[in-house]
């Protein structure tokens, strides 16, 4: 692919293979060197990219920023990774940043497209802040109210980067729906509440990150009148089949999507990317994030991670890959 001494990247070279080779994109003129630290590994979008899940109508939407290659193989992928400005003489040398780019040891990027980390948050935290902007877009989409009963379906990253943010919002009753024994578990360990299967209050608002359309239709089935449930999945290729005929129109139920890539309507003439992530990195302060990243593994074991993601491992909370250089 490229001279030795090129940076290497994860390739997803198929739909049953991923492998560590050297990158073939050229220096930006004005491409700084920054070494890797962390990067988080979001699986659930992950995992449909490397088994060729991304329908050919999204390639151009689903691109991330430095990407090589294309979803039809090979390619690169990942988006939220944090490295050590390592060019003596630059303003920022030795400075923790974080951009979107994919899993990849060493890069020169623009300085436009990296953003600061603020000096008391460490870098293996900061490689939440693009999971941690999915759940503040999701929050942002309905807005949960004060005293609202509020449901959380899934416990893995997303699901509880977005219970922790529910949390910090006053009188919010929030409970997690969670099938997976040790995910339920470990709900119970950090503090929150797990739902009834089958609650006798509906609740206010629900969020699905589950990707399942049988937790989706519970969340409608349990959603009270002109409640809403906002959908965080990514469902790539796959149909799913919902009962619509009965409470979701009487009840004038909302079905709302939420994508990170879009700010909310009501945002939008205040808000912006920089304002968002200025934010998240403010949430980031806080220790208790810590608790969300509950793997750690190594660059080299990368393709073996994503030959057991494919067959069907569901890691607990965050993955974030260590490159060894902090």
């Amino acid at each position: 692919m490229a001279a030795t001494n090129s940076p290497r990247a994860l390739w997803h070279l198929s739909s049953a293979e991923s492998r560590l080779l050297p990158t073939t994109s050229a220096v930006p003129v004005d491409g700084v060197r920054v070494r890797a630290a962390y990067s988080l590994i979001s699986t659930g979008t992950e995992r449909l990219v490397a088994c060729g899940q991304v329908p050919l109508s999204l390639y151009d939407t689903m691109r991330v920023p430095h990407q090589e290659g294309t979803f039809a193989f090979p390619l690169t992928y990942g988006y939220s990774w944090v490295g050590r400005v390592d060019q003596p003489g630059h303003q920022a040398h030795g400075r923790w940043v974080h951009l979107l780019h994919p899993h990849q040891d060493w890069a020169h990027v623009a300085p436009s497209d990296w953003t600061l980390v603020p000096e008391d948050i460490p870098p293996l935290r900061a490689s939440l802040a693009s999971n941690l902007e999915t759940a503040v877009n999701a929050v942002w989409e309905v807005p949960v109210s004060l005293g609202d009963r509020v449901l959380v379906m899934g416990f893995g990253i997303i699901g509880s980067l977005l219970a922790r943010l529910l949390t910090q919002l006053p009188g919010v009753d929030l409970a997690i729906l969670e099938t997976q024994t040790a995910r339920r578990e470990l709900a119970i360990e950090m503090g929150f509440e797990l739902a009834d299967s089958s609650p006798r209050t509906p609740y206010d608002v629900v969020f699905n990150t589950t990707a399942r359309a049988a937790a989706l239709q519970h969340g409608l089935d349990h959603l009270g009148r002109e409640g809403a449930l906002v959908e965080l999945s990514w469902y790539g290729q796959q149909s799913i089949e919902l009962r619509l005929g009965a409470a979701f129109h009487q009840r004038r139920q909302r079905l709302i999507s939420s994508q990170v890539s879009q700010l909310p309507p009501a945002r939008r003439p205040r808000w912006d990317y920089q304002r968002r992530k200025a934010l998240v990195f403010e949430l980031l302060r806080q220790a208790h994030w810590d608790a969300h990243l509950r793997e750690c593994i190594a660059f080299e074991a990368l393709p073996d991670f994503f030959e057991q993601l494919r067959a069907g491992h569901q890691p607990m909370l965050g993955v974030a890959v260590d490159y060894g250089q902090e």
